[in-house]
């Protein structure tokens, strides 16, 4: 099972960092590149323990679905969502968040398994691995952004 971990340093209050990493609106906006939007679930705001979401958008071309549960929620440590429908066999995104003197480490984990056994190992070392890299690479950048742009 391929493991992407991903640390952004971000010079804002922890609090701050947590609450954006889990608003649905501005996951939307992060996530921009690959035109996502909710269809289904929680529509806006935070969200919280046991609240789903179901985000569409496009990877590869393809418009896909995939719906998220929040399974744990330690205010302003931790966050943990998994998949419970979409394109992966399975998926857990483990979000972190440590206080530091002058700001806040993210740190992503995001464990995922690829469906179609065999064939799946072999797209995740020539594709999908690294797409999925960058791809919360590149919204943790944009959060970085939005969060020490904030008044």
């Amino acid at each position: 099972m391929p493991v992407i971990e991903h640390q952004q340093f971000i010079k804002a209050p922890i609090e701050v960092c947590f609450d954006l990493a889990r608003n649905v609106d501005i996951h939307t906006q992060t996530a921009s590149k690959t035109k996502e939007k909710v269809v289904g679930g929680v529509k806006g705001g935070l969200l919280k323990r046991g609240d789903t979401v179901t985000w569409e958008a496009v990877h590869f071309g393809i418009k896909q679905r995939l719906t998220a549960r929040v399974t744990e929620m330690e205010k302003p440590n931790k966050f943990i969502d998994i998949m419970v429908k979409g394109a992966f066999h399975s998926f857990v995104h483990t979000h972190e968040f440590i206080e530091e003197a002058n700001g806040t480490i993210m740190i992503d984990k995001f464990q995922y398994k690829s469906p179609f056994g065999l064939m799946g190992v072999v797209v995740d070392k020539l594709i999908l691995e690294k797409y999925m890299r960058a791809f919360i690479v590149s919204r943790a950048k944009e959060l970085k952004k939005i969060a020490e742009n904030l008044d």
